[in-house]
């Protein structure tokens, strides 16, 4: 977080719910959606790399409040699914541990009969401890009915690494970082690549990347249509 000129905020007292009030804004959500919802936190673990920590003086007794607190928030959500994403640890394997026990505490706390998901973003690196392989003992520790993936960009090594994952799987097939609209093609090759790997049945889900907010809207819908007809174009429907 060296890049950013301030922190995110200052804790100068015992971390508690505050004025958060997630249930209102997953109703507000769900009264504009039509269909099942998926709800999506921040991990703790990446939460407390942002923040000035003036009271704990413990960076994992800061990371478990801030779960604790959410964990809370979560035990009445209304939602069908929820999901934690999680960009931090691939870049900083060490806080894996800390991350794993925030993580689950808060899906612990989650009542949904649907799973619940983790967003794990991939990033091309030269450096194999920061890869798939070197995670799968942390995601693997992780209590999430499947996990999803940054995937549309994956070197070879990162789709071999998915054999020693024990969850599901959900995939990033859409690159949400440039203008290009992938073909329904294109989208077809890199499902069919993971699947051609991991074998049939693991794959359960494909999504973007991440989000959209980077792109225009044009752009988004059409990539969004790119998705659905390359997942069609696999299917052979």
């Amino acid at each position: 977080m060296k890049f950013r000129r301030k922190p995110a905020g200052v804790v100068r007292s015992a971390i508690s719910e505050g004025t958060l009030d997630l249930e209102e804004a997953c109703l507000r959500s769900l009264s504009v959606a039509n269909g099942p919802l998926k709800f999506t936190l921040t991990s703790p673990y990446m939460l407390t790399r942002t923040l000035l920590d003036n009271h704990y003086h413990d960076f994992e007794a800061l990371t478990m409040a801030i779960a604790d607190s959410l964990a809370e928030q979560v035990r009445n959500l209304p939602c069908a699914c929820l999901q934690i994403d999680e960009a931090n640890v691939p870049g900083s394997p060490e806080g894996g541990p800390i991350a794993q026990r925030a993580i689950n505490r808060i899906l612990n706390a989650f009542p949904g009969k649907k799973p619940s998901f983790l967003l794990w973003k991939l990033r091309r690196t030269d450096h194999p401890e920061r890869g798939m392989a070197a995670a799968g003992g942390i995601l693997n520790g992780i209590k999430a009915d499947h996990l999803v993936l940054e995937l549309a960009h994956p070197p070879d090594s990162e789709i071999e690494a998915l054999l020693d994952i024990k969850a599901d799987l959900g995939i990033g097939v859409i690159d949400i970082k440039v203008n290009h609209v992938e073909t329904p093609e294109e989208v077809a090759c890199r499902i069919e690549k993971v699947v051609r790997k991991t074998g049939p049945g693991r794959v359960k889900w494909v999504h973007p990347d991440c989000g959209f907010w980077m792109l225009k809207r044009s752009i988004a819908d059409r990539k969004l249509d790119a998705l659905v007809r390359g997942r069609d174009t696999f299917l052979g429907i």
